[in-house]
């Protein structure tokens, strides 16, 4: 039985996403969607609501389940027994991101990352894209599975509601 494992922060799950993870799952017998802890980012959702988010957009495609990680993605790779990462290109940034951490996970691990061309109708949408439109009140729910936009809007208005309010005099000398 051939396990692939599509690894991400998924901070949010997006269209593009779910898109990969839909054609990853007509590659392989299974697929394992790894929802990573990321040290590198600051992520707008927790992780239980990540888990929860991506557990939905996928609920409906054969063959995938949905486990959170944490650490190298090589010692994932050998837990689960997979034969192959599969990671979504949208463009030429994505593969210059991309093929550096595909040789290191084959480096410590032995397995190879199989790239899926990111579908054209989809290739503008990004975690980080979609919650700088929500910052800014914009519409993203064309751009994320059902329930997502209210889960970053939400975190959003969290954010807002928890920032510390400061007085600062003219110029912000602070008097």
């Amino acid at each position: 039985m051939s396990l692939a494992v599509c690894p991400g922060s998924f901070d949010p799950v997006t269209l593009g996403h779910v898109d990969v993870v839909r054609r990853a799952a007509g590659m392989f017998d299974e697929v394992v969607v790894a929802v990573a802890h990321n040290s590198a980012k600051s992520p707008l959702l927790t992780a239980d609501v990540r888990m929860r988010l991506v557990r939905d957009a996928v609920a409906g495609i054969p063959g995938v389940r949905v486990v959170a990680t944490d650490g190298l993605l090589a010692d994932f790779l050998r837990q689960v027994g997979a034969v192959a990462v599969v990671k979504g290109l949208r463009g030429a940034a994505d593969v210059d991101a991309e093929v550096a951490m595909a040789l290191m996970n084959r480096h410590l691990s032995g397995v190879e990352t199989v790239f899926v061309a990111g579908d054209s109708a989809l290739a503008h949408i990004a975690s980080s894209l979609v919650k700088d439109v929500a910052r800014h009140g914009g519409p993203i729910d064309d751009l994320v599975p059902a329930g997502v936009g209210d889960a970053v809007r939400a975190a959003l208005r969290a954010r807002v509601d928890a920032a510390p309010v400061t007085e600062a005099g003219p110029e912000g000398s602070g008097r």
